[in-house]
């Protein structure tokens, strides 16, 4: 095993990511760029984006008017393409994730939660689906 000069064990470099993984991490980022706005214009404060837990990332946490909202973004060719995209696999995951997040912000534990679905299409205005899924879906 090669070693560096400080006597760490030296790493292979990485491969940058493939031009297509790229250009849908561009498209995530413009999406969750798009959808925080169209909240905020909407009177939401946000939180939190792009929340990394051990379960999975939450794309937004926002607050308003006493309630805690995890939001999920989905951007397609077309918003029915997007709502399509929010599988059940995915909405545990982001209950799960919802979890991680309130175990470390314990004064939200106590307000009301939801869990809402932004979607973001070419050319649309972004569609906001409040209460989209529930911990008990």
């Amino acid at each position: 095993m090669p070693l560096t000069p400080k006597g760490r064990v030296a790493r292979a470099p990485t491969a940058p990511p493939a031009p297509a993984r790229q250009a849908a991490q561009k498209l995530g980022l413009s999406a969750e760029s798009r959808a925080a706005a169209y909240l905020m214009a909407k009177g939401y404060r946000i939180v939190a984006r792009r929340y990394k837990t051990p379960v999975g990332e939450i794309d937004i946490v926002a607050q308003r008017l006493g309630t805690v909202v995890f939001a999920e973004v989905k951007a397609r060719g077309s918003l029915d393409a997007a709502a399509e995209s929010v599988s059940p696999r995915q909405r545990a995951r982001i209950i799960d994730a919802a979890q991680h997040w309130l175990a470390a912000h314990p004064k939200a534990a106590g307000l009301p939660l939801r869990f809402d679905v932004i979607l973001i299409a070419p050319g649309r205005l972004p569609r906001h689906l409040p209460g989209a899924f529930d911990a008990s879906d």
